[in-house]
């Protein structure tokens, strides 16, 4: 019975192997199916400039930045996009908040990363200067494996540079990537890992640089996580209604700044 144990480490040892291999095996082919469904491409029609509210009331100027949610992917109308639904909330006002005349646009571009954001930066500053910025950006970043330091460090950049301007800025943090159902288990815990860590660096620097933060995957994920109908098709992207519960998330943040002076 001496060799025994020697005989159950190695047994151990080569279920542990095989263990990972099989699990490598296992992410590995998971990845590949994740890249291989058909995502949602923007929309045509999306073009994210349009007014609303009363004409007589104050003029707000909101701009959109960032990736895929700052332009609506996901959904064929602009009033069912995240800019559009929070300019709707925003032109409607609320307790103690008046309704605006809101001039809404959006210079993000699909698939970009925080590193993108200096040019989409120069294009909001570019005529008349906006009132609020809303920026939208890091869930390409974490599963690009992005370092969040260096993400955020881009964020932040941006940031400052439209403070500077004298722009108030909202930045709603990397969503709840463990809600999308684009991905399989564990490939989908592993993203949600990611994505915690990406938001967490983004909130410091953003918090820095004066802007406001506002955790979307804190205040949504659960919601994400419990109703499939919050994404569309690709089981990435929101669906209107998961834009909608994105904009009433980011709504109160955006309608203090619209409220502040710089």
């Amino acid at each position: 019975m001496a060799g025994l144990p020697d005989r159950l480490i190695k047994a151990a040892a080569t279920g542990l192997f095989a263990g990972a291999l099989g699990g490598a095996a296992l992410l590995a082919g998971e990845i590949l199916a994740a890249s291989a469904r058909r995502y949602a491409k923007p929309t045509m029609g999306l073009a994210l400039r349009t007014s609303m509210g009363p004409a007589n009331a104050p003029t707000l100027r909101l701009v959109l930045l960032g990736d895929s949610a700052a332009v609506g992917v996901g959904v064929e109308w602009l009033s069912d996009t995240v800019g559009g639904q929070l300019a709707r909330l925003v032109a409607d006002g609320g307790p103690g908040n008046g309704p605006r005349h809101v001039l809404l646009s959006s210079v993000g571009v699909a698939g970009s990363r925080s590193s993108d954001l200096s040019t989409q930066v120069a294009r909001a500053l570019l005529g008349a200067k906006p009132d609020v910025a809303v920026i939208l950006i890091g869930s390409n970043d974490a599963t690009s494996l992005r370092s969040p330091e260096e993400a955020a460090g881009h964020l932040g950049q941006a940031v400052r540079r439209l403070r500077s301007a004298g722009v108030r800025v909202v930045v709603g943090t990397c969503p709840d990537l463990g809600a999308m159902r684009s991905m399989a288990p564990p490939l989908r815990q592993i993203a949600g890992a990611l994505g915690r860590r990406m938001a967490k660096a983004q909130a410091k620097v953003v918090t820095a640089a004066g802007g406001a933060v506002v955790d979307l995957a804190a205040e949504t994920g659960t919601v994400f996580r419990a109703d499939a109908g919050t994404l569309c098709y690709d089981g990435f992207h929101p669906s209107a209604d998961g834009y909608r519960v994105w904009a009433h998330a980011l709504y109160p943040a955006v309608a203090r700044a619209a409220m502040s002076g710089v």
